[in-house]
């Protein structure tokens, strides 16, 4: 049985994983005393693993292959096999699951996006506190008809390619699958029935008189409720952290992603990415997939 896996994922719209790169790899981790790996196909030309027997450091491993292909747009994650099919999926919406930031497309509305985009930017980064920067933000958005809600949700929000086979997926192979957003309840619901979430749980924004009153409901849901989801979904069905996958790409994701058996960081602000056991910047959602050892073969969706 392995013990260390190596898996590479690149873009499904380019793939660029043939053999001769593959043999390439592996001969250059063998000659840097890694061993010769075991290669398995996911998805020909966009994700390959590599198994190694011998007892390795992942990051160690990751350092010596990001050397080897240099600027190739590939994404190299290593993990230990053991419990490497997970069971529980808690994912962020905005920017993960769904393409946009869901308060930016509410701001065209009232005239602030440039204003409230930049607020947004900034709390992602981690250089604002999430809860007050979503209270200046929805400040701005009051007095805006209820019904731009419903026009930001029919014209201007996509789920992330592979997202709904990423949850579709898991959910077939008995995984619970759920969406935690610091975002707005109104989207989330709908978000959770499009891809699949058995649950999904989100801030509501304050509605009066068919207009929106510049308020959130308390308490603000944001880093800390993100993780408490994770602990608190994990608690309900007795699994181990091991067994848990989290998925976000902010700063308020944090928390989440490094508590969870494995926390990627997809396409994710600098920080985020860095503190992340995974980080997916050219693959689409289905490399959550693929680090389960899940081939192409079995997606559903």
């Amino acid at each position: 049985m392995s013990n260390t896996v190596l898996t590479l994922i690149c873009n499904p719209a380019k793939p660029t994983l043939d053999n001769e790169l593959a043999g390439r790899l592996s001969c250059h981790l063998d000659h840097q005393d890694f061993g010769a790996p075991d290669r398995h196909v996911l998805s020909c030309g966009v994700a390959d693993d590599f198994f190694f027997h011998a007892s390795i450091a992942p990051f160690e491993l990751e350092v010596e292959v990001r050397k080897f292909l240099g600027d190739t747009p590939i994404d190299i994650v290593a993990q230990k096999s053991r419990h490497r099919r997970k069971r529980l999926l808690v994912a962020d919406m905005d920017s993960t699951i769904i393409e946009q930031e869901c308060i930016d497309e509410i701001a065209d509305f009232a005239g602030r996006r440039a204003e409230i985009s930049a607020i947004t930017e900034r709390a992602m980064l981690g250089e604002l506190s999430f809860e007050a920067a979503l209270t200046e933000r929805v400040a701005m958005l009051k007095g805006l008809d209820v019904s731009v809600l419903e026009e930001t949700y029919a014209k201007h929000i996509s789920l992330t390619p592979g997202a709904r086979t990423l949850v579709q997926t898991m959910n077939k192979f008995g995984a619970f699958t759920a969406l935690v957003s610091g975002g707005f309840t109104f989207f989330t619901e709908r978000i959770a029935e499009a891809a699949g979430f058995k649950s999904a749980q989100a801030n509501e924004l304050l509605v009066e008189g068919g207009v929106l009153t510049g308020k959130v409901r308390q308490p603000i849901l944001g880093r800390a409720a993100k993780q408490n989801a994770l602990l608190r979904l994990a608690g309900q069905d007795h699994l181990r952290m091991e067994e848990t996958l989290a998925v976000g790409d902010g700063a308020n994701d944090l928390s989440m992603l490094e508590r969870a058996g494995l926390g990627v960081a997809f396409r994710a602000k600098p920080a985020v990415a860095e503190a992340a056991a995974a980080r997916i910047q050219h693959g689409d959602l289905t490399a959550l997939l693929y680090l389960q050892g899940i081939p192409q073969s079995e997606f559903i969706g």
